[in-house]
């Protein structure tokens, strides 16, 4: 009996032995065949590139107000600056309100080539634990955050106008204005180049921060709507001077502290990518800042406070569609003719053609917007410091680029000139002659912005 038990144990331990063995070594297959068969995690979302585009929102909001409002209150005279402050701050309001209602649904959803749908109206669907992908496979961030980040960008976009029209429009006209611009222009256009179902997304036209969406697209607004209000009373014959440049200086340095914002919030990410996007915004804006002055220098005689800051501001503008894609030694490339060019298109050309773009917001922001979209198809190439792109040669990648230009400045062109027509038949676009003497800040606000 003794020996028929321990003769037993032995033939149980042999056989639990090589039991064992069989499922050590089916273990592998098992395993994956358990991971193929269960459903894959859903990402989660990393806090540090949470933080970071929560810091970004902040940065573009504060490029807006005060940056930006500043910057062109002390460029228009004094009885016109608490007016300019009103229409930038109460813009930004306006479009935050109408970005979420419907302004994100229609950008960011749909499967329409030019516009979205109302899937996402009201926000509808969307909780704190919604993400959205980023340029990374398998990388998201909450959808929350990137509504905030896009908003400031819709908010951004029709405050640049202003500066074209400055000391002459009704409020009344530009808030008006503005509801039905960033609905039929700003929307359509930033689901076209920034959505995976729009227009030129598909086509492949490269814009990482808004080279056409934000910059040409206003800048061609404010080109028409010049045009189109007239010149100011005296324009040409009275002298109109920035009444504080110390303002205007604050102001663009503002724009270019949250521009980092702007282009390296960009990226989605805090990663490489944001750090070259951030790189390149001090350097496109050192070297178009410099170029400028050294333009105005050698056909002025003097380097100028303004022409610097606007100098900047047009580097800012230009590395603007490139940010991420091209290289420092490029971007410096790009701020250099984006400098000397918009010097002259906001001087020269501006006064061979007659128009009364109050602020240069035409020769600044799409002329830069244009310089810069058609350079990143260049520049964008590995051989000269760039990033690359898929299947990239740089004909073909120009002339996507060129299509991206001309269908912005089209859009925007011909939308912009429907809308200004129908808000001066229902309200009328411009204040009386009497009210532009006396300013916009009495007639208009009742209030003036020194009173002293």
């Amino acid at each position: 009996m003794t020996f028929k038990r321990e003769h037993k144990a032995g033939l149980a331990a042999l056989a639990l032995a090589l039991a064992a063995g069989a499922f050590a070594g089916a273990g592998p297959a098992f395993a994956q065949a358990a991971a193929e068969a269960a459903p894959a995690a859903a990402p989660v979302p990393n806090k540090g590139d949470t933080a970071w585009m929560l810091v970004s929102a902040i940065l573009v909001l504060a490029m807006t107000i005060p940056g930006l409002a500043l910057f062109y209150g002390g460029l228009v005279r004094t009885k016109n600056m608490l007016s300019v402050l009103t229409q930038v701050f109460s813009i930004v309001c306006v479009v935050t309100l109408i970005w979420v209602i419907y302004g994100y649904s229609l950008s960011f959803t749909g499967t329409g080539a030019f516009i979205g749908g109302f899937s996402k109206a009201f926000l509808a669907g969307i909780t704190g634990d919604s993400t959205t992908d980023t340029f990374t496979k398998g990388v998201v961030i909450p959808e929350f955050v990137f509504i905030c980040f896009q908003m400031t960008f819709a908010c951004i976009t029709p405050a640049l106008i202003v500066g074209s029209f400055a000391e002459r429009i009704k409020f009344s006209a530009l808030l008006l204005f503005t509801v039905l611009w960033v609905t039929f222009v700003y929307f359509p256009m930033a689901h076209m180049v920034w959505f995976s179902e729009g227009f030129l997304f598909k086509m492949g036209a490269l814009d990482f921060a808004g080279g056409t969406v934000v910059h040409i697209n206003a800048g061609m607004a404010g080109l028409v709507g010049a045009l189109m209000l007239g010149k100011r009373t005296g324009y040409g014959k009275e002298p109109m001077p920035p009444h504080s440049m110390t303002m205007t200086m604050i102001g663009a340095s503002l724009l270019w502290v949250g521009w980092f914002g702007f282009n390296a919030g960009s990226n989605l990410e805090a990663n490489g990518g944001a750090a070259l996007a951030m790189l390149n915004t001090f350097v496109a804006t050192a070297a178009a800042g410099m170029a400028w002055q050294f333009t105005e220098w050698g056909t002025k005689g003097h380097p100028s406070l303004l022409g610097t800051v606007s100098g900047a501001v047009a580097g800012l503008v230009a590395v603007t569609p490139a940010a991420g894609l091209i290289g420092p030694m490029g971007s410096i490339i790009l701020g250099i003719i984006a400098g000397v060019i918009c010097f002259y298109a906001s001087t020269s050309v501006k006064n061979a053609l007659g128009y009364d773009d109050s602020l240069d917001v035409f020769g600044i922001h799409c002329i830069g917007g244009i310089i810069g979209s058609l350079l990143t198809g260049i520049l964008v190439a590995p051989a000269l410091g760039g990033v690359g792109v898929a299947g990239y040669t740089m004909g073909g990648q120009l002339w996507t680029q060129f299509v991206a230009v001309v269908v912005a400045l089209v859009w925007s062109g011909i939308g912009s000139a429907i809308l200004y027509k129908v808000v001066d038949v229902v309200i009328g676009l411009r204040i009386s002659v009497e009210g532009e003497r006396e300013g916009l800040d009495l007639a208009d606000h009742g209030e003036r912005a020194y009173n002293f």
